[in-house]
This record gives structure tokens, C-alpha cells and sequence, in this order.
């Protein structure tokens, strides 16, 4: 069951991470909180615009909004992007084993080349 809740967290976060507004909209509150009149500013999109992909990231846990005065400021939570590191670290073992196999190959050409040139010269 676990397993499941960890899924369907990781499609909501990838979900939200999909758009490059919204990924935009979480670098700049990785700085600190803002209200959304500050987020919607380096957009050429409408506040109510805004205010959807806000909904986008608050639904997949990567944003939280408060209450202060008339204003919502939105501040990030980091706990989903940890998920998806996590998730992406199972990987790294494997893209780094193909790297090493890579590099043993490339170093068995330039011995080959080597002893193919010293061969050549003689």
C-alpha cells in the first residue's frame, strides 16, 4: 500500500513538474515565500493563470499557501522533490555502471591505437 501512495505521489509531483511555468513558479519560491501578484509578475499570463498552476503545485504537496491579512502568500515544500531525488538516485548506480563501461571500452581503443601506431612506425 505504500508503495501505491508513493506512486501516486510521484505522478502528481511529476505531473506538476511538467509545465515550465510551474517549475518557474517553484525556482523562485526555492528563494522564499511570495504572494502571487510577486509570482504571476515575470509571466505573460493573467493572474487567474497563475492562480491554476498554483492550484497545480499546492494539489501535488510542492507549495503551500497561508493567510496574511488580504494577501496568500505561497511557500514551497520540498518534501515531493526529496520523493522524486529519491526516486532518481535508484537510477544513477545504473547510468554510472554504463559510464565505467563506457570508459574500460575507451581506454581498451586507445591501447589498441597505440600499440596499432607503435606497430606503424616501425
Amino acid at each position: 500500500m505504500v508503495l501505491y501512495n508513493v506512486r501516486a505521489n510521484l505522478n502528481e509531483t511529476f505531473a506538476a513538474l511538467a509545465d515550465p511555468t510551474r517549475r518557474a513558479i517553484l525556482a523562485r519560491l526555492a528563494c522564499g515565500e511570495a504572494a502571487v501578484m510577486e509570482l504571476a509578475k515575470p509571466f505573460r499570463i493573467s493572474q487567474p493563470a497563475v492562480s491554476k498552476h498554483l492550484k497545480v503545485l499546492e494539489r501535488a504537496g510542492l507549495i503551500v499557501r497561508s493567510r496574511k491579512a488580504q494577501s496568500r502568500p505561497c511557500r514551497l515544500r520540498a518534501g515531493p522533490l526529496k520523493e522524486v531525488a529519491d526516486w532518481a538516485e535508484r537510477y544513477r548506480r545504473y547510468w554510472e555502471q554504463g559510464f565505467e563501461r563506457l570508459d574500460a571500452y575507451l581506454g581498451k581503443l586507445q591501447r589498441l591505437e597505440k600499440a596499432h601506431a607503435r606497430k606503424s612506425t616501425k
